[in-house]
């Protein structure tokens, strides 16, 4: 313990309420310029002491642990607990300024310094905290993309590179809040993936803001949270696309007002496109397609195909279901379903499409008998509000 000299009945008291307190690190009484006691402090104020969890010289601190700092003596006019690159950890004082709680956990592998600061001392202390590896870390990845303009029907997802097993520790320290708010949940598609949607579309100008307060986190089997995530993102206008595979005809919807109907193709017997509540995941001006992307290697079939050049293609499903330019077919939009699936229509109407649709617009499609997975894509609203709580973990 380093104290600074006092008058010997101060030093005295100053040890044994160190010795009863069990406090950590050093306490020294602040001094004006001229070496004096501060004129903030009572001659007869008990020297600052306190009690700093974890420990004084504690190694290998779990990065799980909240510090909490508490005045056995005195009260704290400041505390801060610093990384070595001199950021600290947000934290909160009590009202009666005897204790303070960090407000985030521990990174791995750091010394963090705990100073403690009163009107009548200051208390330091240290600790270290374990060394994690990459594998006894996850990393959050969050879809949309921070800053991204979205369509109504997409929902926030968010990406583990290390299994989460603790689902209910996580969805804790997982918030979205909405402008204006609207009523959301969680769902865990599996131990690497949760997505979040509200209970109807959202609103168009809705303002998404996703804070996952995770560092630190215990994701349970020994695995942490490895650093904390956020993003914010806006809802466009309310676009939906109706797609009827019996008339070969798309309803183009937007804020409630039809714009066009577009001709269309789908897919042909065998490659029944799916009906349901798909979302729009991809955007690619050109796009090559391949026919070994849903199971047709044999290049001597008549089903076989490779397309270095699809253009204005929008996909929404995993399984490999896009909008697209379909110039092949002009012949056939409107009238038959000839595609491997897809929504095909002319070059002119998907240019126009392409730049008025946006990633998580909805696309509504009907008239076919082959149902649409609600875990391929972002087919997340083919699930009833009460079937998707369900996938909460809380």
């Amino acid at each position: 313990m380093r104290v600074r000299p006092f008058p010997v009945v101060v030093a005295t008291l100053v040890v044994a309420l160190s010795t009863l307190s069990g406090c950590a690190g050093g306490s020294e009484s602040p001094k004006s310029a001229s070496g004096s006691e501060s004129a903030g402090a009572s001659p007869s104020a008990k020297p600052l002491a306190a009690e700093v969890s974890p420990a004084d010289g504690a190694k290998a601190v779990p990065v799980d642990t909240a510090v909490t700092v508490t005045a056995t003596s005195g009260e704290f006019t400041t505390v801060k607990v610093a990384k070595p690159d001199g950021h600290t950890v947000p934290g909160s004082l009590s009202e009666d300024k005897k204790k303070w709680t960090a407000n985030e956990l521990l990174d791995p592998a750091l010394r963090y310094t705990v100073t403690a600061i009163g009107e009548t001392g200051k208390v330091t202390s240290s600790f270290t905290t374990r060394a994690l590896s990459l594998k006894e870390q996850t990393f959050a990845t969050i879809v949309p993309a921070d800053g991204t303009e979205v369509g109504i029907g997409m929902p926030v997802a968010v990406h583990f590179d290390v299994p989460v097993k603790d689902h209910a520790s996580f969805e804790k320290r997982m918030h979205v809040t909405s402008k204006p708010a609207q009523t959301g949940s969680w769902n865990w598609l599996s131990d690497t993936e949760v997505r979040y949607r509200p209970q109807k579309y959202w609103k168009p100008g809705t303002t998404i803001k996703v804070d996952l307060d995770i560092n630190g986190a215990s994701a349970g089997g020994g695995v942490y949270g490895q650093h904390s995530r956020s993003a914010t993102y806006k809802v466009g206008d309310a676009h939906i696309f109706r797609v009827n595979a019996r008339t070969h005809r798309m309803k183009v919807i937007s804020n409630g007002k039809v714009l066009r109907m577009i001709p269309v193709t789908t897919g042909k017997p065998g490659f029944t496109t799916r009906s349901g509540i798909k979302v729009i995941s991809e955007k690619h001006r050109v796009k090559e397609m391949r026919s070994e992307t849903i199971g047709i290697s044999d290049q001597g079939s008549s089903d076989y195909y490779s397309l270095d050049d699809v253009e204005y293609a929008m996909r929404v499903t995993n399984s490999g279901e896009f909008i697209h330019a379909a110039p092949w077919s002009t012949g056939s939009q409107g009238y038959a379903n000839v595609s491997h699936g897809c929504t095909g229509i002319s070059t002119a109407n998907a240019a126009w499409l392409y730049g008025l649709a946006r990633v998580g617009d909805i696309v509504e499609t009907v008239g076919t008998d082959r149902k649409m997975e609600w875990d391929n894509g972002f087919g997340d609203w083919n699930l009833s509000w009460e079937e998707y709580q369900k996938g909460s973990a809380l």
